[in-house]
Order: C-alpha cells, then sequence, then structure tokens
C-alpha cells in the first residue's frame, strides 16, 4: 500500500528505541512523520503541526496518554484527528477507558508493522470519507444558496439604507492574510454556511482552515461565522419590528431555539428580553431630548 506524503502520522512514545522503530517503519511505508517523547510534546505538537493521525503510549511521564486524548478530543482544532493507543496494557478496563475518551483504535504491544498500518489504513480512509462527504455536502448547499434568490430573506439587513448596513469592518480583523475568508463570510453568513463552506470557498481543508483561522485571531471560524450573525441579531431585534423567528430564519438559523441559546450565550438574555430592554433604552434617549 502506498501512501501520500501529505500523510502526516506523529507519534507520542517515551521509549526511544521504540518510538524509531515506529518512526523508521512509517517512512518506508511513505508517511511523513513526527515524533515526541512525552504527553505534553505530543499535544503542542499537534496543536502546532495538525497530523493527519496520532500514534500514541498510554503510560509516560508528565502525562499520560489518556489526559493527551481527552485533551485533544475538548479542542476544537484536534477534536476529530483518528487517535491510535499503542500501549502494553492489554487490560479490558483500560480498552474501555480509552474508547469512553474516544480512542480510534486500541493495539497491544508487541504489535506488527503490517497491524499497525492496516489500523492506520482504516482510520485516514475513514477520516477522507467523511471529509468528502462535508466537501460533497457543502458544494451542494452552496450551490443551492448561489441559485436561489435571496434578496428578499436578506432584505432587513442588506438594504439601501446606509445606516441598515452593520459594516463587516467592525466585526472582523484587518488581517490581509484573511480578506477572503472574512468576505465570504460576511456575504454569505445569512444563509446557513458552515466551515466547511467556507473552506471550500477558499480551498482549503476545514482543519488546516480551522487551525490557521484560530491562529491568527483566537477564535475560530466558526466562532466568527456566529459573530457576524450575532451583530446582525443585535441590528435587527433594536431596528426593526419583525419577530424572533423571521429574524433567525434571516440570519441563516433553521432553528428559532437554535438561534435564541446561541444568543443568550453571547449576550446574557433570550433574543425577546433583549430587545425589550434595549429597545426601552433608545425610547428614553429620545424622551430625555
Amino acid at each position: 500500500m502506498i501512501y501520500e506524503s501529505s500523510n502526516k502520522i506523529l507519534v507520542i512514545e517515551d521509549d526511544n528505541v521504540t518510538r524509531d522503530l515506529y518512526l523508521k517503519g512509517l517512512k518506508a511505508k511513505g508517511f511523513d512523520t513526527i515524533s515526541a517523547n512525552n504527553g505534553l510534546a505530543g499535544i503542542q505538537q499537534v496543536q502546532e503541526c495538525i497530523p493527519d493521525l496520532v500514534i500514541c503510549d498510554i503510560t509516560m511521564p508528565d502525562m499520560d496518554g489518556y489526559s493527551v486524548l481527552s485533551t485533544l478530543r475538548q479542542d476544537p482544532l484536534t477534536a476529530i484527528i483518528p487517535f491510535i493507543f499503542l500501549t502494553g496494557s492489554s487490560n479490558k478496563a483500560d480498552v474501555r477507558k480509552a474508547m469512553e475518551l474516544g480512542a480510534d483504535d486500541y493495539l497491544t504491544k508487541p504489535s506488527t508493522l503490517d497491524e499497525l498500518l492496516r489500523a492506520i489504513a482504516i482510520r485516514l480512509q475513514k477520516q477522507a470519507t467523511l471529509q468528502n462527504w462535508c466537501t460533497m455536502k457543502s458544494e451542494k448547499a452552496l450551490k443551492s444558496v448561489f441559485a436561489d434568490n435571496t434578496s428578499a430573506a436578506i432584505a432587513p439587513v442588506e438594504t439601501t439604507d446606509r445606516e441598515t448596513t452593520i459594516p463587516s469592518q467592525s466585526i472582523f480583523p484587518s488581517i490581509p492574510q484573511l480578506k477572503e475568508v472574512f468576505d465570504f463570510i460576511e456575504a454569505h453568513y445569512h444563509q446557513g454556511i458552515t466551515l466547511c463552506d467556507v473552506a471550500v470557498a477558499v480551498g482549503y481543508s476545514p482543519a488546516y482552515l480551522t487551525n490557521r483561522v484560530a491562529r491568527q485571531t483566537g477564535e475560530t471560524v466558526n466562532c466568527w461565522i456566529v459573530k457576524r450573525r450575532m451583530a446582525g441579531a443585535r441590528f435587527l431585534l433594536q431596528n426593526d419590528n419583525q419577530t424572533v423567528e423571521k429574524i433567525a430564519k434571516a440570519l441563516g438559523y433553521q432553528d428559532v431555539s437554535h438561534f435564541s441559546r446561541q444568543f443568550r450565550q453571547h449576550h446574557g438574555l433570550p433574543p425577546q428580553a433583549w430587545r425589550k430592554q434595549h429597545q426601552l433604552g433608545s425610547q428614553k434617549q429620545v424622551k430625555l431630548w
């Protein structure tokens, strides 16, 4: 089996002899390999390099493999990276704990190179299938969006009156390398776009784009989509008398409950309560004049 050079594998193993043996075998099969000799260094390598797959021991100094996996699964940048434990423990409780934490496979030492390669091939194929599905779903959704005349749906946000337009520069940071990303979000945030849609539009994989945007802004692509929708929501709630359901739909939400939950998370109040509070404040200001 021949692997593409883009298949980057991280091996986290504290034993130098074992780690070098894995690295030599994987390199011989065409993998781009990187390594770490402890859990903390492994997490840093994952966050910096975003490998296609991680192979990790369990018993290591400073941080064990379970903690490594748990940390990676909690980070949106690394949560979906395939993770294989390769360890000396065959205890059923250890295997169960690994699966509960989200491991993709669990191999026990000694495992042959062929056994390891089969496990890697299965996980990479599964990941590729998931990414292809995501891409096809996004392309289909985008074709549907572009073919549909959405001018009526977005009229409350995008009108000829300057005062009803929310300037994108007040929402997004001014970063030339990410201008294409933010321009796409600005143009389509009201159309129910996702990370995959943005990635397809700018020609990057979802994982790479997430990492790139997060490193330069401190926020993920999905966070910026939500921030732009929340800016639109605040404007419409304060300046328009449409129902919360219609505002949610105009901002790209199919489910008003989802919109309301996100709005409350960002503003501490449900949309209707926030509207009353801020419209009341505006009325008081008018009376003062």
